[in-house]
């Protein structure tokens, strides 16, 4: 796969990569909003809130098959507020990605993850030509719900015990989202 370094603008908005110099600032945003995230993700080791984890991840990022989008508002271009995550990109007969993102507790509720999302999924259809972009989310998850709806998401699924989060096996509604536009 081609991956992008891409820097992203929306009308609010800069997507981005970080460099593994921005490992610290990365490392802060996880750390404050750790409590906030805690109930829709995995139990992760201490280690994952240190710069130096993120400084070999920032690092790693540039070379696998991912692309790792952190969120900052115009105004303020060196402070992450969110991520946008696409991962496990798959070719050959299949042509898809996964979608994972979050946005710090302080700055839900303006839209900023929609904007952000759309313009990411933009690139990824378009210049990474990926056919089908899936993303699954918790039941009792209901923004996450909306956002994905309001995306243009269609649910496809109900997955019982999917993902181990936060110390217990939780469903999820599998949702994905096709590229009209794919080029065979």
């Amino acid at each position: 796969m081609k991956l992008l370094d891409p820097s992203l603008t929306t009308n609010r908005l800069i997507l981005r990569r970080a460099s593994p110099a921005e490992a610290p600032e990365v490392a802060r945003y996880l750390a404050e909003n750790r409590a906030h995230m805690q109930p829709w993700e995995p139990l992760y080791a201490p280690s994952r809130y240190s710069p130096e984890f993120w400084i070999d991840q920032l690092e790693a990022d540039l070379t696998e098959s991912n692309l790792r989008l952190f969120l900052f508002k115009r105004e303020q271009p060196d402070r992450v507020i969110g991520i946008a995550h696409f991962s496990n990109f798959l070719r050959g007969p299949v042509q898809f990605c996964n979608l994972g993102y979050q946005l710090d507790l302080g700055e839900q509720g303006r839209g900023y993850m929609c904007e952000a999302l759309q313009r990411a999924i933009g690139c990824v259809f378009d210049d990474l030509n990926v056919h089908r972009i899936q993303a699954n989310y918790m039941p009792h998850n209901r923004r996450s719900g909306a956002l994905l709806r309001r995306l243009g998401f269609i649910v496809e699924g109900y997955a019982r015990d999917y993902l181990y989060i936060n110390g217990a096996w939780e469903d999820h509604i599998l949702t994905s989202l096709t590229n009209d536009n794919w080029r065979g």
